[in-house]
């Protein structure tokens, strides 16, 4: 009986050293610190990026002032980093940062076609509530962003949170080309936002001379064959 349980407390002994021993070999991956994480983003180091995922890393991490990596991504204009986190199925597409910016708004306001696509690709939600991708993309004059989110039914009028429009914000911006294409996709030039101003009031605020004259000439136009249309139908 005693040399029964001697046998017992060295089998013991010894299963244990070798639990410890695997334990030693087989180390536990920690998720990549977040400012290191942050960094690759920025750099657009997909292989980094994507063994801090493999490694445990949330793809919603938010850095030090609360902007999702897929924002810093789209900021950064880094596209391959930004398609391998728009591909993981943890990725929140819409996250925001705190200043209600989602990726596919940064990357329309950087002009970032390739990104807009991915997003787009991977059901990116082209419409949001208030500032939209296509108020961000007509203000920087974009004009193949914008129409690539028009293709995928961007609501061409959407009114931010005092109801200005992408039509506004274009010639805010003195983008006449832009202006043009939103007019030519259906865009109302007569929309007045909460402080009563127009698409051509933007324009004269901001002195964009060229755009008022052309906004103006074109809602005189259409003023011009509203008011006929009742004779003609005589």
């Amino acid at each position: 009986m005693k040399n029964t349980s001697a046998t017992f407390s060295v089998r013991a002994l010894f299963v244990g050293l070798i639990l410890a021993a695997s334990t030693v070999a087989q180390p536990a991956f920690a998720a990549t610190p977040v400012d290191s994480l942050v960094k690759m983003v920025k750099f657009d180091d997909i292989d980094g990026v994507r063994k801090a995922l493999a490694q445990g890393s949330d793809p919603n991490t938010v850095d030090s002032s609360g902007m999702p990596i897929i924002v810093i991504a789209a900021r950064e204009k880094s596209d391959k980093v930004g398609s391998l986190l728009a591909g993981n199925d943890k990725t929140d597409l819409e996250k925001l940062d705190p200043a209600g910016e989602n990726a596919m708004m940064l990357a329309a306001l950087n002009g970032d076609t390739t990104f807009v696509n991915t997003l787009i690709a991977k059901d990116g939600e082209v419409n949001k509530k208030g500032w939209t991708p296509l108020h961000y993309a007509a203000t920087n004059g974009h004009d193949d962003i914008v129409k690539i989110l028009l293709d995928h039914s961007a609501y061409i009028d959407a009114g931010s949170p005092n109801g200005t429009t992408p039509l506004m914000m274009a010639a805010r911006g003195r983008h006449l080309s832009t202006c043009k294409l939103l007019l030519d996709e259906g865009a109302d030039l007569r929309i007045k936002n909460q402080i009563g101003m127009t698409a051509v009031d933007f324009a004269k605020k901001y002195n964009e001379k060229d755009v008022a004259e052309g906004l103006q000439a074109r809602l005189d136009s259409m003023q011009g064959n509203a008011a006929q249309a009742p004779n003609s139908a005589k």
